[in-house]
């Protein structure tokens, strides 16, 4: 079971450190080139919508969404 864990832990953290670079880029194209690229605009829309819903707590969102890049970049 532990060796189980240990595989699943190790692919996620791989699916993770891919898809972080990904979505950063994506979001800062969506910025450049706005909401109507295909699928970058996608993905910045996404992200935009989710700030909105937390409405005014969207700046401590944002400062959550660095410290969480930030504790991933250090491992």
């Amino acid at each position: 079971m532990k060796i189980t864990l240990t595989k699943v832990t190790n692919l996620l953290n791989k699916v993770t450190k891919l898809l972080v670079p990904f979505v950063a880029i994506s979001l800062l194209l969506g910025i450049i080139f706005g909401t109507s690229a295909p699928f970058i605009g996608d993905v910045y829309q996404n992200v935009s919508d989710i700030l909105n819903l937390l409405g005014q707590d969207a700046l401590l969102a944002l400062v959550a969404l660095l410290i969480i890049l930030i504790v991933l970049k250090k491992d």
